[in-house]
């Protein structure tokens, strides 16, 4: 069977005020900025990037079956007379407006999410939750940026009954613009913690650039907001300073809306019973963390707001699981055993390093096994970086890490700072360090690893991939590992 057709390319001349050139579609079936990754009949958009102008690549995606291109009209020159084109003032902003389009057109209820640390696995458990109601469209990746949240939302199918959108931002003003492109019925905001300091300056200045969220939320709307947190309050008082009508709060707070009663956290999944506005709840998370549990709430509070069947959503939330970068759990098989590594390298900052350091506490070791912390710099920290990272080691000793290995200056701190008995190994940075860390992994380790992205702490997690043989472990494996484990006391 044949995908319905994405866009009609009349109704994409019509939204971009394009000119047409070659012979065109009638329609394409998705849109794409990656010549590598596009399907045939996509339109391509060639946007400029921060490294790489798209322009570059017009003819590999038209070699690739592309349907059409989007090219701005200063670069129509470049290419043959017969290609299949639409031509614009403008690509980023052509993107832009049939993001506008798309949103005219959709009769989803929308949900916006941004937050300084959970933000990508809250929109990845809406998609999974709100999907077993109805069709559910929701951002790829982290794709939540100026051309990210345009491109996420004009690939929107008209017949989506949901849709959900990930905004992030570096600085002030970037979130308002993204939000009232978007223009969602629900918006949540998952935490505050000190993420971008380096711009910001301060949480509370953290707390109002993600609380431009609330100005693009539709009338009649709501705001969701982490009640545990100690700018709540804040966020409120400028949640309804934007006319937002509904506030729902979220946490283990006595007063939250959806409120978490009791939770049980395992080394592969969580437990929990909760009261969502009202209505009490047993659900499984099937990945761990407390900082799942709590952004859970979130997500079924705003699954009930826009009147998706909540047990079902519920339900859900047990086929959950983290993806590579955001804690993916690989086996890797050593002479002796196996060991757990768990992948959290796409980014970082002290938040969610403290939560990562968590669950390694919560993860199975074998019979000889320790718990590894493979650590580089988290970036963009500012003038309370290094104290910052030096911070981290309250979290290694309560979680009952063996073993630390830091890459990067401000990460030194840290080790500095680390009991002899605690020190693995250090180095500049992670290509430096990824020696140090296989020779000493053994089986029966867990091993977690994690930085900001610009430290590649990915280069790890792959040399350990290239070095054994690896494969995702299941439940069982995980759970029989923490018997093990535990029978050795």
């Amino acid at each position: 069977m044949t995908a319905p057709a994405l866009w009609t390319t009349d109704a994409m001349v019509s939204a971009m005020g394009a000119e047409r050139f070659g012979a065109l579609p009638e329609a394409v079936f998705g849109l794409s900025i990656d010549s590598r990754s596009l399907a045939p009949g996509d339109a391509f958009f060639a946007i400029q990037g921060d490294n790489r102008d798209g322009h570059d690549f017009v003819a590999a995606a038209l070699s690739a079956k592309a349907g059409l291109a989007v090219i701005a009209a200063d670069r129509r020159s470049e290419f043959p007379g017969d290609a299949p084109l639409l031509v614009v003032p403008d690509v980023l902003a052509a993107l832009r407006a049939l993001a506008v389009a798309a949103r005219a057109r959709t009769q989803a209820k929308v949900i916006g999410v941004t937050g300084s640390v959970g933000k990508t696995g809250t929109k990845e458990a809406l998609r999974l939750a709100l999907s077993k109601d109805a069709e559910t469209h929701a951002s790829f990746a982290s794709y939540n940026n100026h051309w990210g949240v345009p491109l996420s939302l004009a690939r929107c199918p008209a017949s989506a009954r949901y849709a959900v959108f990930e905004m992030g931002m570096n600085h002030e003003g970037e979130i308002e613009p993204l939000s009232r492109l978007v223009r969602p019925h629900v918006a949540i905001i998952t935490t505050i913690a000190p993420v971008h300091l380096e711009y910001l300056g301060s949480l509370t200045k953290i707390a109002d650039a993600k609380a431009e969220i609330f100005f693009g939320i539709e009338p009649g709307g709501a705001a969701i907001i982490n009640r545990d947190i100690v700018q709540f309050a804040h966020l409120k008082r400028r949640a309804k300073e934007a006319g937002v009508s509904r506030i729902v709060s979220f946490g283990a707070h006595e007063a939250a809306d959806a409120r978490l009663i009791k939770c049980v956290l395992h080394p592969s999944c969580s437990t929990v019973e909760a009261k969502i506005l009202g209505i009490d709840l047993a659900y499984k998370i099937g990945a761990p963390g407390r900082h799942l549990v709590i952004n859970s709430l979130a997500v079924l509070a705003a699954a009930e707001l826009v009147g998706a069947d909540l047990a079902l959503a519920a339900l859900a939330l047990a086929e959950f699981a983290p993806v590579s970068g955001r804690g993916a759990p690989i086996a890797i098989e050593l002479p002796g055993g196996s060991a757990l590594v768990l992948d959290e390298s796409y980014n970082a900052n002290p938040a969610s390093m403290a939560a990562a350091i968590e669950v390694l506490g919560r993860a199975p070791i074998g019979p000889q096994g320790r718990r590894i912390a493979v650590l580089g710099d988290m970036l963009e920290l500012g003038p309370k970086g290094r104290t910052l990272h030096r911070a981290l080691l309250d979290a290694v000793l309560a979680n009952a890490v063996d073993l630390v290995f830091c890459c990067g200056p401000l990460m030194q701190t840290l080790w500095q700072a680390l009991p002899a008995s605690r020190r693995g190994g250090y180095a500049e940075n992670s290509a430096a360090l990824e020696t140090q860390v296989l020779r000493a992994i053994r089986a029966g380790d867990a091993i977690m690893v994690k930085g900001s992205l610009g430290s590649r702490m990915a280069l790890i997690v792959k040399a350990l991939q290239r070095a054994y043989p690896h494969r995702d472990p299941d439940e069982d494996t995980i759970e029989g590992a923490r018997a093990g484990a535990s029978a050795q006391g």
